[in-house]
Order: C-alpha cells, then structure tokens, then sequence
C-alpha cells in the first residue's frame, strides 16, 4: 500500500480522534469511585495512547518529507 499524503492526512485524522476518545475514557476510569478496580484498563488506555502518539509522530515526519 502507498502512503500517499491523502492517506497519511486521514490516517493522522484519525488517529488524533481516537487518541482524544482514549484520553477521555482513561480521565472517566481514573475519575471512578474505586479507580484501583480499573488499574487494567487504565494501563491498557495509557499504551494504547502512548502507541498511537508514536504513531503520529511519524505520520508528521513523513508529511514533512
């Protein structure tokens, strides 16, 4: 598949989307009554959006091209 900037652009759309949905639910999960309960899917929440932001970067570095 080529990366074409059209691609790249809708791929960086996106992943700024679900980075600001996951940021969302990891601020609800911390925000629970028993936040402990939720340790699982906070941590999953927090790689999720650090793999994404990696992500990212390198869709920027490669529209900067």
């Amino acid at each position: 598949m080529e990366a074409t900037k059209e691609k790249l652009l809708e791929a960086k759309r996106q992943l700024d989307s679900t980075i600001h949905k996951l940021k969302e639910v990891r601020k609800t999960l911390e925000a629970k009554e028993e936040p402990e309960r939720y340790k699982s899917q906070i941590t999953l929440a927090k790689r999720r959006i650090e793999a994404f932001e990696l992500a990212l970067g390198l869709i920027e570095r490669e529209l900067e091209r």
